[in-house]
């Protein structure tokens, strides 16, 4: 039997004088009417198809995500330099949202949604990605634990202002920072080529900046954290290639410095030329004994036997001389055992490349902390006697 469709076909496809002889009543018109109806048919289950295929690619390629407002309340932290994917996955990984796709795509449809903040964000698993942008983009959600740490402050001193801020007892702080390297701090660091006894130690290691500290994260996250920053700026200044080839000493030894400059000057314009006193006095042989006879050593000395700290005028000979202090400058060559505090930026800048001068002294002269320097006692004695003047000394 000949299908009626090929018919149909044939008879609208083929031309020729054979095809236009047809008996009345032949049932042409018949065919072609179900012909045609065939071919809608046909042409609409196609297009159903095609549709259905499309509507399940599409589905394919949406992104995964939750259709609700969320459940159990968990927090996320989102860390300095995180991008958009890197908070996706993290939210991803606390099943915040279903994928991180929905949460980039609901960032990039949210006008401030590339401005969302490093810290610690209360949220509910299991929520709808746009919802979950709104949230972080809201102060209400942020868990605030952003603490700053000053330049010069000791390790003590930070581990108390930190423990303030999150909590965690001070004592965890100090078992924390017993072992440097673990936190982080490369060996090659505590290197020192100035007959010093070998100290290592967390001080000068724990930079100085606003960090925000994970509340659910420990003193020894806290810590590394500190010397992670520490590492990455100094990396960026090259300090440790730049302490050997330009100061021809090691780099524990330039970082020593810069937190004695630190703790000696009155403001920022000064650090580089305390530095160079501090260079003068032991390694330029213009100095009697090599010593530096700075009182802060004594300070930092109390602080690391819980003892308070006292002011350079109350301080006795005997206190500055003592046998048994490690960290006393007076009557002792070279620097002391470890950094006596924990240097910015300026103060490593200024150790590392401090301004030529012969100066082996200096005195606060105002009350704004700045410093007259001298490089004889003849010079220094005028400064002194200014200082005097302006109710300094």
């Amino acid at each position: 039997m000949i299908d009626e469709l090929d018919l149909a076909f044939e008879d609208q496809g083929e031309k020729g004088p054979s095809r236009h002889r047809r008996k009345k009543g032949g049932g042409g018109g018949g065919k072609s009417a179900i012909a045609f109806v065939l071919v809608f048919l046909l042409l609409g289950a196609l297009a159903g198809g095609v549709w259905y295929g499309y509507d399940k690619v599409k589905g394919f390629f949406t992104a995964a995500d939750y259709d609700g407002p969320g459940s159990t309340e968990v927090t996320v932290q989102v860390k300095k330099g995180d991008t958009i994917t890197d908070i996706g996955n993290t939210l991803v990984e606390a099943d915040v949202v279903k994928s991180a796709a929905a949460f980039v795509e609901a960032a990039a449809e949210h006008p401030q949604g590339q401005n969302i903040q490093e810290g610690s964000y209360k949220l509910r698993t299991q929520m709808r990605a746009k919802d979950v942008v709104v949230a972080m983009l809201d102060r209400a959600s942020r868990i605030t634990s952003g603490v700053t740490i000053q330049e010069g402050l000791t390790s003590f001193e930070i581990y108390q202002k930190v423990s303030e801020k999150t909590g965690r007892p001070v004592e965890e702080y100090r078992a924390a920072a017993k072992d440097p390297e673990a936190l982080g701090i490369p060996d090659w660091w505590f290197t020192r080529d100035d007959g010093q006894k070998v100290t290592k130690s967390i001080e000068g290691f724990l930079f100085p900046d606003t960090y925000e500290f994970d509340p659910n994260a420990t003193a020894v996250d806290h810590l590394r954290l500190m010397v992670g920053r520490f590492l990455t700026v100094t990396g960026e200044m090259q300090f440790a290639d730049q302490s050997q080839k330009v100061r021809k000493i090691t780099p524990y030894e330039v970082l020593t410095v810069a937190s004695l400059a630190q703790a000696e000057a009155g403001n920022a314009e000064d650090l580089g030329k305390v530095a160079r006193v501090a260079y003068n006095r032991i390694y330029s042989g213009n100095f009697p004994c090599n010593c530096l006879e700075f009182d802060v050593g004594i300070n930092y000395y109390y602080q690391l036997n819980g003892k308070p700290k006292k002011a350079s005028k109350d301080m006795t000979r005997a206190e500055l001389y003592d046998p048994k202090n490690p960290y006393r400058l007076h009557g002792k060559e070279g620097l002391p055992p470890t950094p006596i505090n924990n240097p910015g930026k300026q103060a490593l800048e200024g150790a590392l490349k401090p301004p030529a001068g012969p100066w082996l002294f200096f005195v606060a002269i105002d009350k704004e902390g700045h410093s007259a320097f001298a490089a004889t006692d003849a010079e220094h004695e005028k400064n002194k006697a200014l200082a005097r003047k302006n109710g300094i000394l």
